[in-house]
């Protein structure tokens, strides 16, 4: 029996620590700021590339890389059509003249032809204008630098990656609605969350789609205004449609993109659908629903709730969605607002 025991033990730390290796290793492969910097340094010395960073990055050295935030080796989507082209050429134009001298130079080109590749960036440059995208500080090569956000992730505490491996999925999901700020500033918080979907639906250059609504892509800074952390899963709705469309699929669970949006298999074709099943509004109020109901004010929980939920229900299909869209959002923002305008927190 003692054998028994020795040897299961021994089994344990020997499985254990080849977890922990596997893990750690493919993180530090995939997060080499040094080696990145080293990349871009060199062809920005060469006269390859330039931008308005390069310099804080490469020269001066008072740009420098942090904390890894994402080991995704790809997360590439182009733009297709969209409306106002001259409109957003003009826009991209201003925004590659990094060193605002009047005109675009070819090293400069190239930083800008790069950094279009990322769906993020243009989607960036698009919404600069607006309260909930963090504002963008320069760009070298197909590196680009936005605004430090504090909190970057809507609720939560982060944790060593050595402790998640351990902590039950089930149980980090409340563990993390512990860690939250008072009620009023999540109140705040899912106000500009609710803006921002309203920024990029049917906006000028059309209707963008959130393709994973997870807290982990939202942040928020230390006057509880919320951030947009990664949008690189937020896509032009033209391009989705074209992704999924005859895609050749067995069951629902084959038309998805990202982790949340999802059309539907036409069972006589065997192909995707390309319209999508739920909006940005109602992916939202489904992620907002234990952030804001935990802690509510008694006096509108119920009525919050019920908001929530009419908001979960919206469908795309749905006759006047359009309308039903901008009725559930105002009223959410309406009775959130009045809460707490009164407060300091607003």
């Amino acid at each position: 029996m003692r054998m028994k025991y020795l040897f299961i033990s021994w089994l344990v730390v020997f499985i254990g620590s080849w977890i922990i290796y596997v893990e750690y290793s493919t993180y530090t492969e995939l997060c080499r700021g040094h080696d990145c910097k080293k990349i871009i340094c060199d062809k920005y010395k060469t006269g390859v590339i330039d931008g308005s960073a390069c310099s804080s990055l490469c020269a001066k050295e008072t740009l420098y890389f942090g904390k890894c935030l994402s080991t995704k080796p790809n997360n590439q989507q182009k733009l297709g059509e969209q409306g106002n082209l001259s409109e957003l050429v003009n826009l991209i134009l201003s925004v590659a003249d990094g060193n605002k001298d009047g005109r675009v130079s070819l090293p400069e080109a190239k930083s800008a032809w790069a950094l279009l590749q990322l769906n993020e960036f243009l989607l960036m440059v698009i919404l600069q204008d607006k309260e909930h995208t963090p504002k963008l500080m320069g760009f070298c090569g197909d590196l680009y630098v936005m605004e430090r956000v504090e909190y970057t992730s809507l609720y939560g505490i982060s944790l060593p990656w050595i402790l998640e491996l351990f902590i039950p999925s089930s149980f980090r999901r409340s563990m993390d609605q512990w860690f939250t700020p008072s009620w009023p500033r999540k109140a705040k918080i899912a106000i500009g969350l609710l803006e921002f979907v309203e920024d990029i639906f049917h906006g000028p250059y059309g209707n963008f789609l959130m393709c994973d609504t997870s807290a982990k892509n939202l942040g928020y800074n230390d006057k509880y205004d919320l951030k947009m952390v990664d949008m690189r899963r937020i896509v032009p709705e033209i391009n989705l449609k074209e992704l999924l469309k005859d895609r050749h699929c067995e069951s629902d669970l084959d038309c998805v993109y990202g982790t949340d949006c999802r059309t539907l298999c036409d069972q006589s074709q065997m192909k995707c659908t390309t319209e999508i099943i739920q909006p940005n509004l109602a992916k939202t109020c489904q992620l907002l629903k234990d952030y804001l109901l935990r802690g509510a004010p008694s006096e509108i929980r119920e009525e919050l709730e019920k908001q929530l939920y009419s908001c979960i229900a919206l469908k795309v299909t749905a006759n006047q969605m359009e309308m039903e869209h901008s009725l559930i959002l105002n009223n959410l923002k309406t009775l959130l607002w009045k809460k707490i305008s009164h407060t300091n927190d607003s």
